[in-house]
């Protein structure tokens, strides 16, 4: 997760760390990295978030990005990534969320599962997120 400021040059973003304090209003970007070894078919991927945060984009659609398309769904507690074949390689998918409410909050795991072959499946780590008033 990156904290995202507007500056003369354009948009600066900087990693959130448990050091970051945020304030309601603040524009944060998620970033994902797949590290993607081989081929890979109908992956799900599934992006936890904490109840402080609400996701900028509310509409889910069917996108197409570097090489590969997939569906964006949004959810209350989610974003999930359906993503119908994935070639070897290395992926980033990124999205905006705002900061809504103050308090101590703790940000969900990213997991990614192969929807028929479920033994294929990894997960990120989740971190904690204070929100000052």
């Amino acid at each position: 997760m990156f904290v995202q400021k507007a500056s003369a040059k354009g948009d600066v973003l900087t990693p959130l760390t448990a050091t970051n304090i945020l304030a309601p209003g603040d524009l944060l970007k998620v970033c994902i990295e797949i590290y993607c070894d081989r081929d890979m078919e109908y992956i799900h991927l599934k992006d936890m978030r904490s109840s402080g945060f609400e996701p900028v984009n509310v509409i889910s659609r069917y996108k197409y990005q570097d090489g590969l398309g997939y569906y964006e769904s949004t959810k209350d507690a989610s974003t999930n990534f359906f993503i119908s074949y994935m070639p070897k390689g290395t992926y980033v998918f990124e999205y905006p969320l705002r900061v809504t409410h103050a308090g101590n909050f703790s940000n969900g795991i990213t997991s990614l599962q192969s929807m028929y072959a479920p033994e294929f499946t990894t997960h990120s780590a989740g971190i904690r997120v204070n929100v000052k008033p």
